[in-house]
Formats: C-alpha cells, sequence, structure tokens
C-alpha cells in the first residue's frame, strides 16, 4: 500500500479550507491539475472519497469531515517540531510569522518592524494580515506564531498578553466641529458607517451603541477605515475610528475628531500564541519589545 505524504495533507487541508481547487492551487502555489492529481492519489490511497466535486465548490464528504480534524493535529505538530528546533539552545529568535488584523496593521506595523529590528537584526519577519477567525485557525493549525488582535479572544489553548488600551474616536464631517459629541444612544439614531461583517471593530463599535450585530445596514459599511474615512469626508455619514488611525487616515479628509466623554468605547490590544509553543519564552520577550515600543 502506498504511503500518504505530508505533501498530500497539506494540499488536503488547503482544498478543505477553500471549497475550491483552483482557489487552493493558488494558496499552495502549484497548479490546478497538480493538486487534483495529489488529491486523487490521496483518495486511491485511502480507498475512499474525500471531496464532493461540483462545478462551483467542492465540500468534504463524510469521510472527509472525519479525516480533516486528524490531518489538521498532524500538520501542527509538524509545525511544533520546526518551533522546537527553534527554541532548542535558547538561541535568538531567527523567524518570526506574525498574524495582525486590518485595524492593527497600517498603523502599528512601522513601529513593531522598527523595534523588532533593532532588537533583533537578523530576525526574517513574516507579516501576515487578516481577521481574528482566520488568525486564530492559523495559530491553532501552527501557521503563525503570534498574532496581534483584540482581547479577549477566549480561547483556553492560547496565551494573551495585553500590550495596550485603546480609546475610539468619532469621525465626522468637518462642519461638525464644536458641537456637542453624541454618546452610544444618540449616535445609535445617527447614520453610522461601520466595517463589514467579520471584523471585531464592528463589533465593538455595535456595542458601543448598544445596537445588535445582525441589524440590517445595508449600503453603511466599508472594507477598510480608509474608506469609511472618506465616506465620511464625502458627508455620507459619521463613523468610529482606533485612535492609532488618526494621524494616517484624516488629515487629507474633510472631516473633524471628536473624543467621547467617559465612559469612552474602546479595546485592548494584545499578542496572542499557542500555550504549548516551545518559543512561548521568546514570544513573551518579542510582546515586551511590542510593548515598549508603543507607549514610547
Amino acid at each position: 500500500m502506498a504511503e500518504l505524504t505530508l505533501k498530500q495533507l497539506r494540499y488536503f487541508d488547503a482544498v478543505a479550507r477553500a471549497g475550491h481547487f483552483g482557489r487552493a492551487a493558488a494558496i499552495c502555489s502549484i497548479s490546478q491539475p497538480a493538486i487534483s492529481v495529489q488529491i486523487k492519489e490521496m483518495e486511491q490511497t485511502l480507498g475512499i472519497a474525500l471531496f464532493e466535486r461540483g462545478a462551483r465548490v467542492v465540500r468534504l464528504t463524510a469521510a472527509g469531515e472525519d479525516l480533516i480534524l486528524r490531518v489538521r493535529s498532524i500538520l501542527g505538530a509538524v509545525e511544533e517540531l520546526s518551533d522546537v528546533a527553534r527554541a532548542s539552545g535558547g538561541q535568538a529568535l531567527a523567524r518570526l510569522r506574525l498574524g495582525i488584523i486590518p485595524t492593527i496593521a497600517p498603523y502599528l506595523l512601522p513601529a513593531i518592524m522598527g523595534a523588532l529590528g533593532a532588537q533583533h537584526p537578523n530576525l526574517d519577519l513574516h507579516v501576515r494580515e487578516t481577521l481574528t477567525p482566520k488568525l486564530l485557525n492559523e495559530l491553532s493549525d501552527g501557521k503563525i506564531d503570534a498574532a496581534i488582535l483584540a482581547l479577549p479572544t477566549s480561547e483556553p489553548s492560547l496565551q494573551e498578553t495585553l500590550l495596550f488600551d485603546e480609546d475610539f474616536v468619532l469621525v465626522r464631517p468637518a462642519q461638525d466641529e464644536g458641537k456637542p459629541v453624541p454618546n452610544g444612544e444618540a449616535l445609535r439614531k445617527m447614520r453610522l458607517l461601520l466595517l463589514e461583517e467579520g471584523h471585531c471593530f464592528r463589533d465593538q463599535a455595535l456595542a458601543f451603541c448598544s445596537t445588535s450585530a445582525s441589524v440590517p445596514r445595508d449600503g453603511l459599511d466599508g472594507s477598510s477605515l480608509t474608506t469609511l474615512v472618506q465616506m465620511v469626508s464625502a458627508g455620507i455619514g459619521v463613523t468610529l475610528i482606533p485612535q492609532m488611525a488618526i494621524a494616517v487616515e484624516t488629515p487629507a479628509a474633510n472631516v473633524s475628531v471628536a473624543r467621547f466623554a467617559e465612559p469612552r468605547p474602546s479595546r485592548q490590544i494584545g499578542m496572542i500564541w499557542r500555550k504549548r509553543n516551545p518559543l512561548a519564552d521568546q514570544l513573551t520577550r518579542v510582546a515586551e519589545v511590542i510593548r515598549s515600543a508603543t507607549v514610547s
């Protein structure tokens, strides 16, 4: 009987996540026929069908569903072997795969990269920007070493380290400068522009307004903070942005920035990693460097 290869397991995981052979092939940087052949060989080796193949999407079969969790556990263990090697002998951190959410990345990365470069001049830093659910999955699978996002994650397998607290500010058209700043209840009645679903910042803003995330908001969502601020500049509505985004997003826009009265809407920004990660001590030191860079 032929043996499964690690490559096949990785391709199987990629197709299961993407739900499409073409997208999985792009993620794995190979051709679609090549990944299809590898999956077919894997199915022949196991004697089962792993996917239901449709014209537009592929889905895991019942057997595939049973297998995918075991495969991800294996892939995570393989990644841990690499982590053990990297952590052995107390060597300096040589590579860091860092995830970060989009409402933090553009504003914090320059400070992070400068601080880490000064402390670890030979560090090979790989940055992955995506939404919180994807970062949590990739962290669990060992595809990234750590992530910077809004706390808490409520994941018992993860170590959470607070980096700093951050307030939200109100961005409104420039002609509203000097007007009273609305509280959460008043803001709920205004035309509030928010990030599209999937961003934790959206949920945090809605919580301040005591509004359910499930309330329909047709035409009032944007894909980035830049888009939201420009929509406000065009007179479409008002929005909330994190304090760190003010210097980047507002100078070139025809908007005014106002701070809320206490209790202000805010979030906690932290760094997380797997508790079982052999690099935990080194990641703790990385978090200290990042914390120092954000308060300096």
